[in-house]
């Protein structure tokens, strides 16, 4: 967790850049950026009172408004868990902000 010098918190940070959560969806990076990446949680499995994430779908997207949805994402795959998606999604987002992409 950031704070700033005002000592009011400023959200999740990983590595850099912001995360944001809605419902199953998890939101790395932000909008004022030219690409964003979008994770799904899509299937999940108990672990004594945990949900784990067993599958997840992520997305290098484009954050211009002007495109239809499809037309946003810039590259998708899936893993296996939240962390290996996390690792895919900084190298993602790194790189297409880097102009690599």
């Amino acid at each position: 967790m950031a704070g700033s010098k005002n000592g009011k918190s400023e959200g999740l940070v990983y590595r850099g850049h912001p995360l944001r959560r809605a419902g199953n969806i998890i939101y790395y990076g932000t909008m004022a950026e030219k690409y964003i990446i979008m994770m799904q949680v899509l299937e999940t499995k108990k672990v004594q009172d945990l949900e784990l994430a067993t599958k997840v779908s992520i997305q290098l997207q484009l954050t211009d408004p002007e495109l239809r949805s499809r037309e946003r994402i810039v590259k998708k795959g899936e893993k296996d868990s939240l962390y290996a998606a996390m690792d895919f999604a900084e190298v993602w987002l790194n790189r297409a902000l880097a102009g690599k992409a």
